[in-house]
């Protein structure tokens, strides 16, 4: 199984075509990544060098209130802009022209891994709350897509993640309930016994989020906890990649659930092709041209 990219694909090869060249030509796209976030990218104004980046997600209210509004001063500071474009939560102004060389791979580094930075902060927010002893009372909630939410509790002892997701086709539940069951049994295998605590469970939230309001329940939905412990995010290389798998889990989910019925699929057309070849090779050969009776006469047979 592969992991997926934490960056995003069409805006990093389109910062680096932009910086890369010395023509600037009108630019106007709009595209989404995972979990609904949609961007904006294009030229404001007639000097196409200038570029205008805009970001809309559902959940950017909650991300700010959990820490974004510090990440983006930090990471992005030089290319925010006062006035988000009407209709989009945030906007950054960027001018090839400005950035030396080298800090172009930077800030096309940056700039594609915008969405992975904003979902980090409710994760940064939760880790220090462990640090200062939190007796589990906090719960961080956030709506990062349609009818699914991330809920994040941090304990002294450990930081507990629970996500919700939507299983709208049985097939998709069975496959589902199959996947998360090897996230289960794989932690028994001692190379992988260092990996956090996987549990889930159907149709009922978990205890530790049940007393929140508006909870979804029904044969649709499933929650998936993580239990991460201080080892997955003590170190500064260890939170990293923590946060950057984590939040991916629920798309990576819903990928190889897709895969794995794909694959599937075409394995029933190939037997069903295998099949219909030995149909028609069973079929008597119909014979032609005339033949001759006991009494020697000829008729041709229908």
């Amino acid at each position: 199984m592969i992991l997926l990219e934490t960056h995003n694909v069409v805006l990093r090869d389109t910062l680096t075509k932009r910086f890369s060249s010395t023509q600037a030509d009108p630019l106007d796209i709009t595209f989404v990544d995972f979990d609904g976030v949609t961007y904006h990218l294009h030229t404001p104004t007639d000097d196409f060098h200038q570029l205008q980046l805009s970001v809309r997600w559902a959940c950017f209210p909650q991300l700010l209130a959990y820490g974004a509004e510090a990440l983006l001063q930090q990471q992005y500071k030089p290319f925010l802009s006062t006035t988000p474009e009407q209709g989009w939560h945030v906007t950054f102004d960027i001018d090839p022209r400005t950035i030396e060389g080298s800090k172009g791979e930077d800030v096309i580094r940056r700039f594609s891994l915008l969405k992975r930075n904003l979902m980090a902060a409710p994760f940064e927010h939760a880790f220090a709350l462990h640090q200062q002893g939190d007796n589990g009372q906090s719960i961080l909630t956030v709506p990062y897509r349609e009818e699914e939410s991330i809920f994040i509790r941090p304990q002294s002892d450990r930081v507990t993640v629970i996500f919700s997701t939507t299983f709208k086709d049985e097939t998709d539940r069975i496959f589902g309930k199959v996947f998360l069951q090897e996230f289960v049994d794989a932690r028994r295998q001692p190379a992988i016994q260092n990996a956090p605590q996987v549990l889930y469970s159907n149709k009922e939230p978990p205890l530790e989020i049940r007393h929140l309001p508006n909870l979804a329940s029904g044969d649709t939905i499933g929650y998936v906890t993580f239990v991460l412990f201080p080892r997955h995010f003590e170190t500064d290389e260890a939170r990293e990649k923590t946060i950057d798998q984590i939040q991916m889990f629920r798309d990576y989910l819903h990928y190889h659930i897709k895969c794995s019925k794909a694959y599937m699929h075409t394995r029933m057309r190939a037997r069903v092709s295998d099949f219909l070849k030995v149909i028609n090779r069973a079929k008597p050969a119909r014979e032609t041209g005339e033949r001759k009776t006991i009494h020697g006469r000829t008729f041709t047979p229908v």
